[in-house]
């Protein structure tokens, strides 16, 4: 049995899944709900949990996909970017952002795997705000 290859952070693969998630931001903002749908896992697994609503299986997501009016989205600014690759079929990509409009820092993660037959998908995926003010 070989063991398994975590290695972070190889260049070409961090550049891969750098270029999936252009890609996807970009079906994003042009509403382009095949290339979203290309980019998920076609499976009842995958969840998203967004700013409104849950998509828990590929179906869910899909049908809030389709009634999500178009438009530029809720990303004014990008803050930071970082993507974390574990050997070549496993990574998460982080975005901290400001949400245009608002005294509010979005946040977005994604948790992507190579699949064999299809390349990188997005298995799970989290969008959420966060009130600059401290609560405590």
């Amino acid at each position: 049995m070989t063991t398994p290859d975590y290695t972070p952070n190889l260049p070409e693969v961090v550049e891969e899944v750098r270029q999936f998630f252009e890609r996807y931001e970009t079906a994003l903002v042009e509403k382009d709900v095949d290339t979203l749908d290309e980019t998920f896992w076609r499976s009842p697994h995958a969840i998203r949990y967004a700013l409104h609503e849950n998509g828990y299986g590929f179906d869910e997501i899909h049908q809030h996909r389709v009634a999500r009016p178009p438009g530029p989205g809720i990303k004014e600014k990008r803050i930071r970017l970082e993507i974390l690759t574990l050997g070549r079929d496993f990574a998460t990509v982080n975005l901290e952002f400001k949400v245009t409009g608002k005294d509010l820092i979005g946040r977005q993660s994604q948790t992507c795997v190579r699949f064999p037959d299809e390349g990188w998908k997005v298995v799970a995926a989290h969008v959420s705000t966060v009130n600059q003010q401290p609560l405590w």
